[in-house]
């Protein structure tokens, strides 16, 4: 691969991530933080990833210092970009915020540096508007959390090359994740129109009074979250068969939410402020021994499967 320096744009929950993994596949990093606090907070988030890492048994000591040591924190955009082969932007989910920062790195770095952003569902047309190079602009969509998840959806805008999307395809798998690639743009991408088809009918079904928030949790957990881990939705309906899943359809379809507003459950808890985690309610009430038995279960769980992908692909 001839991806040797990348800068990471972003020293957030996915920005850490990416840093990490870039590092821990032997690149040299350059994470950029808007300021010296930032910066430290990423690195704390680093450190934190990689000793979840070590006390699974999955790093040594001297491989995490390794890591820590590819990866260097700088302020300024123009530092971060100086020698960089690749370019991978993760601030704020503001379209605004990323046209201008494009603009600047399209006018700052030659023509063969590829740049992506890891916006989650906005349009990498849209996010290249104002660059003389959008053919070197894509997207690639990490997942959270970024150092356990390994999916990454590589979208490519109106004029991006096959020769970008190539490349950021090579890199997703260098680092040791999975790339999905997209033919064309659409909001949402894969993902999150999947995810939120889900979380449509997830909160209709409590709303209808059909079930309570944990049973409609625990049904995806024991049940779909079970087989869809090896078998994808159309995977799934071929193995059971497409004349069952037609026929199913053939009713069902009529019967499921088709709103295409946001849920009025969800919008009562966000105006009561009741919005997760973040604030220790939602639908769930977020005590500190909650979370962390929650946070735990999820990484054990994500854990599991890196050991099973890294053992399938040796």
């Amino acid at each position: 691969m001839n991806i040797k320096n990348i800068a990471v744009l972003g020293t957030g929950t996915m920005g850490h991530g990416i840093a990490l993994f870039s590092a821990k596949a032997g690149l040299n990093v350059i994470m950029y933080g808007r300021s010296d606090e930032s910066l430290e907070r990423g690195f704390n988030s680093i450190k934190a990833s990689l000793n979840l890492l070590k006390d699974q048994g999955k790093l040594e000591d001297s491989r995490c210092k390794e890591i820590l040591d590819k990866i260097k924190g700088v302020t300024s955009i123009e530092e971060a970009t100086k020698n960089a082969d690749f370019i991978i932007e993760s601030l704020a989910e503001n379209l605004e915020l990323k046209q201008k920062i494009f603009k600047k790195l399209d006018e700052l770095c030659p023509p063969s540096v590829i740049l992506a952003t890891n916006t989650s569902g906005l349009s990498p047309t849209d996010i290249s508007k104002y660059t003389k190079h959008p053919e070197r602009i894509a997207v690639a969509h990490f997942w959270n959390p970024p150092q356990l998840i390994p999916l990454v959806e590589v979208v490519p805008g109106e004029k991006t090359s096959e020769d970008t999307i190539a490349k950021i395809m090579e890199w997703v798998d260098f680092i040791g994740k999975k790339s999905v690639r997209m033919e064309k743009e659409c909001l949402g991408f894969i993902g999150n129109r999947l995810q939120l088809a889900l979380l449509r009918e997830a909160l209709y079904i409590v709303e209808k009074g059909w079930a309570k928030p944990e049973e409609v949790d625990k049904a995806i957990e024991y049940g779909h979250g079970r087989r869809l881990s090896a078998t994808g939705p159309l995977c799934s309906a071929d193995l059971g068969g497409l004349d069952i899943f037609h026929n199913i359809s053939s009713y069902l379809f009529k019967d499921l939410c088709n709103y295409s507003e946001p849920s009025k459950l969800m919008e009562a808890k966000v105006e009561a402020g009741e919005i997760g985690k973040k604030n220790k309610q939602g639908f769930y009430n977020w005590s500190p021994e909650f979370s962390e038995r929650k946070e735990k279960e999820r990484a054990e769980v994500l854990l599991y499967f890196l050991e099973r992908d890294s053992k399938n692909n040796e």
